[in-house]
């Protein structure tokens, strides 16, 4: 994970193609009927048509609810689109295994947009707890994420595809396939599948959002990333690189998780302490040099408390990897009170000195199955 902090995008008024008759806020999916996305959406939309252009930055104000039908697909035309939505707005994207949402790019390539940001109001790490628990989001700094509410609900994700994204602005200016930030645990997340994205899959800026059924394939930076207060729980994940894939990133992982924001504070409390069920990280890239070399496999640091059971790793014969897991960081190592149990495959590969516990509970077996990739079937995947 890095710093990406856009400078404040300016965002142009939507234009409403035409709107239903009907705008009753109780009833799901109701409201105003939009054609394309741009700009700033301040009450109950639903989005019409299966193609949707993203022409820019659209941004779903607080107590507006944005609605997509499943089978919907949302194209972005420029690197500067993303979606965001605020901190008491909501996201009701319901796909199903035959009709999944898909974001994807004009670009079909990394970095050809924004992705999908998501803020709520759940906590975040902190100096105290009479601090105030809110942050500026990253993309746009006049925005901010986080509080107290840790069952707050942004809405839901099901089935959702997210492809392409991770639009670079400069060399440290970059946004996620699904960034999450302050998302409470009453919001919906489920069956989730990212690719090709130019920075991290997924990253959780604390919050307590609980995600199962995530998909990762071929991300530049981070599969899964975690820092800021991150107390939730991710359940059957599974994170790929192909043997084709190569990137240009400094520093990529399987997991990277930090307990407070970049180990900046050290002394914060409330640090990350979350939970991963049944994972599964496979490496295959054989691009050389450093274009094919994954940093760590597992990255806990700076104040993090990981609790990981079932994590299946996997090499392919010339891929490289500095550590398989590491719990070491100039800013401050991992708590050693996490605890790991995983299964490194081949066992040729295999180098103790590569595991670096610093006091925690990392236990090597090799009964470890990861992800139950069957729940992935709809992605068309091949495993």
């Amino acid at each position: 994970m890095k710093r990406k902090l856009f400078a404040v995008l300016t965002v142009s008024a939507l234009v409403f193609a035409s709107c239903s008759k009907d705008n009753d806020p109780s009833k799901p999916g109701q409201g105003n009927e939009l054609t394309e996305l741009n700009g700033s959406i301040t009450s109950d939309a639903v989005l019409k048509g299966n193609s949707i252009a993203l022409k820019g930055a659209t941004i779903v104000r607080a107590g507006a609810t944005l609605t997509i039908p499943a089978g919907t697909t949302i194209t972005a035309s420029e690197k500067t689109a993303y979606l965001l939505i605020e901190k008491g707005a909501k996201i009701i994207a319901k796909g199903t295994a035959s009709a999944p949402i898909t974001f994807t790019s004009t670009t079909k390539s990394s970095g050809g947009w924004g992705g999908v940001i998501i803020n709520g109001k759940a906590p975040l790490s902190r100096a105290t707890e009479a601090t105030e628990s809110t942050f500026p989001t990253e993309i746009n700094t006049a925005i901010m994420y986080g509080g107290n509410d840790v069952k707050d609900n942004s809405g839901e994700l099901d089935y959702v595809i997210i492809e392409y994204s991770g639009s670079n602005i400069s060399d440290d200016k970059e946004h996620n396939g699904l960034t999450l930030n302050g998302v409470g645990n009453g919001t919906r997340i489920s069956n989730i599948y990212i690719k090709d994205g130019a920075d991290d899959g997924i990253e959780f800026f604390g919050g307590s959002v609980n995600v199962t059924n995530l998909l990762v394939v071929d991300s530049e930076d981070d599969m899964f990333d975690f820092t800021q207060g991150y107390t939730g729980t991710v359940t059957n994940a599974y994170g790929i690189w192909t043997p084709k894939f190569s990137t240009n990133e400094d520093d990529p992982r399987g997991i990277e998780a930090d307990g407070n924001m970049d180990g900046k504070n050290p002394n914060d409390i409330a640090q990350s302490n979350f939970i991963i069920k049944d994972m599964t990280i496979v490496h295959k890239a054989t691009a050389p040099a450093k274009a094919g070399e994954m940093v760590d496999v597992v990255k806990i640091r700076r104040g993090a408390t990981a609790n990981i059971s079932n994590l299946k790793i996997e090499i392919g014969a010339t891929s490289r990897f500095a550590d398989i897991i590491d719990f070491t960081d100039g800013s401050g190592k991992g708590n050693p009170a996490s605890k790991i149990t995983y299964t490194f495959n081949p066992a040729s590969m295999y180098d103790a000195a590569k595991v670096k516990a610093e006091g925690a509970t990392i236990t090597k077996n090799d009964t470890q199955t990861g992800a139950n990739t069957g729940a992935f079937s709809w992605t068309k995947f091949s495993f």
